[in-house]
């Protein structure tokens, strides 16, 4: 067990489980999926029946619920917490603890240099003062030994970076499993001077986590009073998107507001949120059955096919008597007659036209059966026909047609615009885009932090100074990388040596009175042996 659990907590395995999830998620992203589109899983099977007896036993139409997915998510979850808290505590020792102390052998370190000053019986205090204002200038942690050595650190903020970036890794984990288990996002189709109330029985769509409560989903409702689209008329980008806005009234709490909403403007409801997915035309349609009775009357939804909004739909009237009627076909907002048939040249309706064939049959019981509101079953209908031609005819606003043989009649009396809106909660989503970022700026102290070691040791030469008192001192300065590929260290070392021996000003940018650096009175320097980068 305790060989498993250092293999599942190595960062190896880490690796391996992401490169993991990155891979079981691409089949999400290529094949629909059932969470996010019911119908487009439909129809894909429809469409592709081979793929779809392979698809559906490996549940590739709901890839990000499967076993799999969820077994490779937890095992990276697990993974990644063992691999962080070692190194946490270890960092945390590594935090407390002095610089490591000084090598025997500076001469020995990839760089290094020496020097020989001369100085009265106080300067080596002076030299070892100089050298460690030189490091905290530079952010170093430093030491002081009691033969004068002076050992310096810095860059342990790095692996903070590091330790940071993988803890909110964790976090970024946490926020999205609770947006699966909590959240929820439903869409509905809401046609002009319609309402909307978020309660489920009201969605056209609608998927929720494991423990969404959907009897206690956020109390509101919407009227959509007017869609107001404008489409570029220039004969630069024609037909282009210039502007879509919903102006709506958000009944909540018992107080009414009056609300603009616009696609990438989502209107916030608490922890809801209310988007603008898609727009369409609903043509507004009046059927009388073959008995005289008004059998339905009002607009129906039709949804678009191409950028001139040549939409296609279908009405249905199961009320109707003696035999049920329903009606399919398409909606042009801008009709031409073309070569090939009726078309639409623009999306905006400046030649609204309805094209439809007929439909009766025989009346059948409610079961209570969902059904597609816009695909037509057929089963038990006969298409209408006269004189052996089936019937299909094409309606202008304020145009009715009337069907042979006493079955009732049809007329198109205007359109109206709907909207398709999505309401989503997503508690985790602030969590999920604030570890994101934090998460991006430990990666990125991470990435620009230098780790470095620098030691600095005094040491007397045998010999006599210049004067009384005098006495020869050899400075010697070593620094290591702890990264590699860091550039720098060369310069660093050569600049700690000659601040210590007094070339250098004490403060980065600040020179002598006479405008250059020099050396400090007394002092006399040789044998500078600092090696160059290759």
């Amino acid at each position: 067990m305790r060989w498993l659990w250092g293999q599942l907590t190595s960062m190896r395995t880490a690796l391996v489980l992401l490169f993991l999830l990155a891979a079981a998620a691409i089949p999400g992203s290529l094949i629909p999926q059932t969470a996010s589109g019911a119908v487009k899983v439909s129809d894909f099977a429809k469409a592709h029946p081979t793929l779809d007896r392979i698809y559906r036993p490996l549940g590739l139409y709901h890839v990000y619920t499967s076993t799999v997915f969820s077994a490779i998510y937890l095992l990276l979850f697990i993974s990644l917490i063992g691999c962080i808290i070692p190194r946490i505590t270890a960092h945390i020792r590594a935090l407390r603890r002095q610089p490591p102390r000084t090598p025997a052998r500076l001469d020995r370190l990839p760089e290094h240099g020496e020097a020989v000053v001369t100085a009265d019986a106080g300067e080596r205090q002076e030299v070892t003062a100089r050298a460690r204002a030189w490091l905290r200038s530079r952010h170093y942690r430093t030491a002081l030994d009691p033969d004068g050595s002076v050992r310096a650190e810095r860059g342990l903020y790095r692996e903070t970076g590091n330790l940071v970036f993988h803890v909110f890794l964790v976090v970024v984990l946490i926020a999205i499993g609770w947006n699966t288990l909590w959240g929820y996002k439903g869409s509905a189709v809401v046609v002009e001077g319609q309402g909307f109330s978020n309660n489920i029985t009201q969605f056209d769509d609608f998927h929720a986590g494991a423990l969404v409560d959907t009897d206690s989903l956020t109390p509101f409702s919407i009227l959509l009073k007017k869609f107001t689209v404008k489409f570029e008329t220039g004969p630069v980008q024609r037909g282009a998107a210039r502007e879509f806005s919903a102006d709506v009234t958000v009944t909540r709490d018992g107080s009414t507001s009056e609300h603009n909403l616009q696609v990438n403007h989502p209107l916030s409801l608490g922890t809801t949120k209310v988007h603008l997915l898609g727009h369409g035309y609903a043509p507004v349609v009046k059927v009388t059955d073959g008995n005289g009775r008004v059998a339905f009357q009002g607009p129906v939804a039709f949804v678009p096919q191409d950028g001139n909004f040549s939409s296609t739909g279908v009405i249905k009237v199961p009320d109707a008597r003696p035999d049920r009627l329903a009606f399919q076909g398409f909606f042009l907002p801008t009709t031409q007659i073309g070569a090939t048939g009726p078309v639409s040249v623009f999306p905006d309706a400046y030649n609204p036209q309805l094209f439809l064939n007929a439909w009766y049959g025989k009346p059948i019981a409610e079961t209570g059966t969902p059904q597609n509101l816009y695909v037509l079953d057929t089963t038990g209908l006969t298409q209408v026909s006269e004189k052996g031609q089936k019937v299909s005819f094409a309606l202008k606003p304020g145009q009715g047609y009337t069907l042979p043989g006493g079955q009732g009649s049809i007329e198109f009396t205007g359109y109206q615009r709907w909207t398709k809106i999505q309401v989503s909660h997503s508690p985790g989503l602030p969590l999920l885009f604030g570890s994101i970022l934090i998460a991006v700026a430990g990666l990125c102290v991470s990435l620009f932090t230098r780790p470095r070691r620098m030691w600095l040791r005094i040491t007397a030469v045998a010999g006599t100074g210049e004067g009384q008192g005098d006495e020869a001192l050899r400075v010697q300065v070593g620094g290591l990388d702890r990264a590699d590929a860091r550039a720098g260290l060369d310069e660093d070392v050569a600049d700690l040596l000659a601040a210590a021996c007094g070339q250098l000003p004490r403060s980065p940018g600040h020179d002598d009175e006479d405008g250059a650096p020099g050396l400090a009175g007394g002092d006399t320097v040789s044998g500078f042996t600092g090696e160059e980068d290759s």
